[in-house]
């Protein structure tokens, strides 16, 4: 839209006034956030309405994005920067006496996700938007965040992360769009006079499900779709029903907080009505909709297309059977054949504890009629699979097995697409995690590697380089992110480096001066940023990268006199409440780095910056200033990596393993671009067949290896005689599961030729050049784009290959 500053600024202080009954200057910088968030979802609100009512006009397919996860993050700079309107509302602001960066800040950031999975649910709901895709997402309103993470003595403690204290400035409560969802009670199925079945409930306890919307808006293009949350609240019978404060926490705890600690069954409980309230409300949702404008079924899989994004949302399978049955009296081949037609399924992961199960007792109880719809499923594939693939395969696949009942398996046999995340992972389901029903449907199986929204990534949390590559290529790489490989041309130009040197310089210096005020460490901006940001598991081995910390600081206290580029070592990361193992290395982290950076023998050559609560906005801020990304998972356990795309876009150089998406960043930036090491993905499941791993073969053959785990136990990081020993034992007395020893010998060597190569500057930003003119492949708009025309089969805005 078009908007003059005088106009922005007229409009903006009438809303301070309309707001707050009062003028600019006796408001808060929150204020004028809220403020300016009316504004803009004013100014926005003609597209959403126009976006809404074509889609309802023209009767397009729509897609629905089912996600436990959505990591949004600050939506402010965002809808400002897709609008169009960063520059006069930015402008208006200084005008006014204001910073737009400082009224960012106060936005909150909602942590309703704890990774990945979450915000890639965020870039494809902006890149859906983007394309011009009939897009909407479905999850969870969760009233605090995954939560606030704060280091005490060293201690990862968690707080709530309380992001709705003052609303949200964004959504729109749709209380008349609510829908009732049942748990528990007794169902059964009553003849009627045609010869059909009805369910009949009783005794159930059922949950009002209100939906918060949210508009995704698209660059630069007028169109604004729909991201839907749900909320858990009493239902209407609690006007006449008495609801004790047991029964109304028991709603409550719903949508209280993602995911809840489901180390005992109460928890686990818990997580799978949580999966089946949203599962439930966004189908209900779905068919109302689809049913104002047809009648009859018949062309539910022309109409709408549901996406599973991880197996937490399976339940939409069981759940759009139940309703096109019982509501839409569908018989079970009609209703089965929609549903397939209907769902696709993205699996992100091969560890076996993600692949989730449910027993069936737990199921049975909690959602009775889908549990009869289950066993349904089960005995339909068991009838139709046996006599072609034999009784063991079929046993080992179908979706009800050893008392449990099994969300991967019902996921691929009720879709008609199923699809990992980067080449290595879809091989590696077909090939392990897999394999079996691969064997069955084979057809089904398709690659879709992730991709990032270099409009956050870059264009908001990288401004000097978007800037600067606006210099050089001018805008259309902004809404044609393949156009950055123009960007490669400019690799021998000196001036160009020396720029990309300075950009570089001053987000680091943008970074320091957040680590000063908030850690009160000192940090020299002409240092290596080595970044690792990561859920803290022991798989994505923050571990490796401890001991090279430890490598680091032992050499400098052996061998002051040898010099070597001062190196900042940067982490975020959270760990499950609940993982004891994942919370003992980041005790080891903050111990390690007080010792580091109080050491006067140290000085400034060597610190480590364990920055607390990890999310969104602070990614924005670390991610530009690396120059090293740490991307050293175990081979065969990361499904794809996203943070891996990011740091990439912004010219930091991977050390990484031959494992998920790292693969295709080295072959797309050329591996001299890159630092790889360490075993292979057949390496590693070549010790897991031979099953001869010896851990403490490496820590007796490596001198400089011992030495290093010693530390752990031996007295040198003071404060971690448990932990130390924890882990200590972890690699050698239960034999190292994920191979971290295995692997030290070629990360240390790698990390060694980082710092020879950091000291030639020019070949450095050659390097990062190299990366940041790749990374337009790993889009997010391409990557929506594939699932549009392969599995959707939905038309967009064509994008330049």
């Amino acid at each position: 839209m078009k908007l003059t500053t005088a106009q922005f600024k007229t409009d903006f202080l009438a809303e301070i006034k309309t707001l707050y009954a009062t003028d600019l200057s006796d408001t808060s910088a929150f204020g004028q956030f809220v403020a300016l968030g009316h504004l803009l979802r004013r100014y926005d609100g003609p597209n959403w309405t126009r976006t809404s009512e074509r889609y309802r006009q023209d009767d397009v397919k729509q897609v629905y994005y089912f996600s436990i996860e959505f990591l949004p993050g600050r939506l402010l700079k965002s809808n400002l920067l897709n609008l169009g309107l960063m520059q006069p509302v930015r402008q208006g602001l200084q005008e006014l006496g204001l910073d737009l960066e400082t009224i960012s800040a106060a936005e909150p950031d909602p942590g309703l996700g704890n990774g990945g999975l979450g915000r890639l649910a965020a870039c494809y709901m902006d890149s859906m938007a983007s394309l011009g895709l009939a897009g909407n997402g479905n999850g969870i309103r969760y009233r605090y965040g995954l939560f606030k993470q704060v280091f005490m003595n060293g201690y990862q403690v968690e707080l709530p992360d309380d992001w709705l204290r003052n609303g949200d400035v964004w959504e729109i409560r749709r209380e008349n769009k609510a829908c009732l969802v049942r748990f528990g009670g007794n169902v059964w199925m009553t003849p009627q006079a045609d010869g059909s079945l009805k369910p009949t409930y009783e005794h159930t306890d059922d949950v009002l499900a209100v939906p918060y919307d949210t508009g995704m808006v698209g660059d630069h293009n007028g169109v604004t779709n729909t991201l839907r949350l749900w909320s858990a609240e009493l239902p209407p019978s609690a006007d006449q029903t008495y609801y004790s404060q047991a029964q109304r926490d028991r709603i409550d705890e719903i949508t209280k907080v993602l995911y809840p600690d489901d180390s005992n069954s109460a928890g686990q409980a818990l997580r799978l009505r949580q999966e089946y309230f949203f599962s439930s409300a966004g189908v209900q949702s779905i068919l109302r909709h689809y049913s104002l404008r047809h009648h009859g079924v018949r062309e539910l899989g022309q109409k709408i297309a549901i996406h599973i994004n991880d197996t937490h949302p399976t339940l939409v399978i069981p759940e759009l059977m139940r309703l096109l049955m019982d509501d839409h009296h569908c018989s079970w081949d009609v209703a089965w054949e929609l549903t397939r037609e209907v769902m696709s399924y993205t699996n992100h992961t091969i560890m076996q504890e993600a692949l989730e199960t449910w027993p069936i007792d737990m199921f049975k109880g909690l959602l009775p009629r889908l549990y009869q719809i289950v066993v349904e499923i089960d005995r339909h594939y068991r009838a139709d699979k046996t006599p072609i693939f034999g009784e063991a395969l079929v046993n080992r696949t179908a979706p009800l097995g050893n008392g449990q009942v099994r969300m991967a398996y019902l996921a691929v046999i009720g879709s008609h697409s199923v699809n990992g995340v980067a080449p290595l992972h879809t091989e590696l389901l077909k090939t392990d995690v897999l394999r079996d029903l691969y064997a069955v449907y084979p057809e089904r199986f398709n690659n879709k590697t992730n991709g990032i929204a270099t409009r956050r990534w870059v264009q908001i949390a990288n401004e000097p380089l978007a800037a600067l590559i606006d210099q050089k290529l001018g805008t259309e790489w902004r809404h044609e992110p393949s156009q950055l490989k123009l960007l490669g041309a400019y690799a021998t130009e000196p001036a160009f480096l020396k720029q990309l040197t300075a950009v570089k310089t001053k987000n680091k210096q943008a970074l320091a001066k957040y680590i000063q005020s908030e850690l009160g460490l000192t940090l020299r901006t002409d240092a290596i940023f080595d970044v690792q940001i990561k859920r803290l598991h022991a798989y994505k081995r923050q571990l490796l990268h401890v001991f090279e910390i430890i490598r680091e600081y032992l050499a400098i206290k052996e061998h002051p006199a040898q010099v070597e580029p001062p190196r900042v070592h940067i982490f975020g990361a959270k760990a499950a409440p609940s993982y004891h193992y994942a919370k003992s290395i980041i005790k080891l982290i903050n111990a390690l780095a007080d010792l580091v950076n109080h050491d006067p023998d140290i000085g400034d050559r060597l610190k480590v910056a364990f920055i607390p609560n990890y999310g969104v906005s602070l990614g924005e801020l670390i991610i530009p200033a690396a120059d090293v990304s740490e991307q050293i998972s175990t081979a065969s356990k990361e499904a794809s990596g996203t943070s891996n795309m990011k740091l990439m876009a912004n010219g930091a150089l991977s050390l990484a393993t031959r494992d998920g998406a790292n693969i295709d960043i080295i072959q797309a930036a050329g591996e001299a671009n890159e630092y790889p090491f360490g075993l292979s993905a057949k390496a590693v499941y070549g010790y897991y067949e031979r099953g001869d791993y010896h851990a403490a073969d490496f820590y007796q053959a490596d001198p400089e290896l011992k030495r290093v785990l010693d530390t752990l136990i031996d007295g040198t990081v003071p404060g971690i005689s448990t932990e130390g020993r924890e882990i200590y034992d972890s690699l050698l007395r239960y034999n190292d599961e994920f191979f971290v020893l295995a692997d030290y010998e070629s990360y240390i060597q790698q990390q060694r030729q980082i710092s020879h190569d950091f000291q030639d500057q020019r070949q450095w930003q050659q390097k990062a050049l190299a990366n940041i003119a790749a990374a337009g492949v790993f889009s997010a708009d391409l990557a929506v784009a594939r699932y549009a025309d392969d599995i959707w089969q939905m038309p967009h805005t064509p994008l330049k290959a």
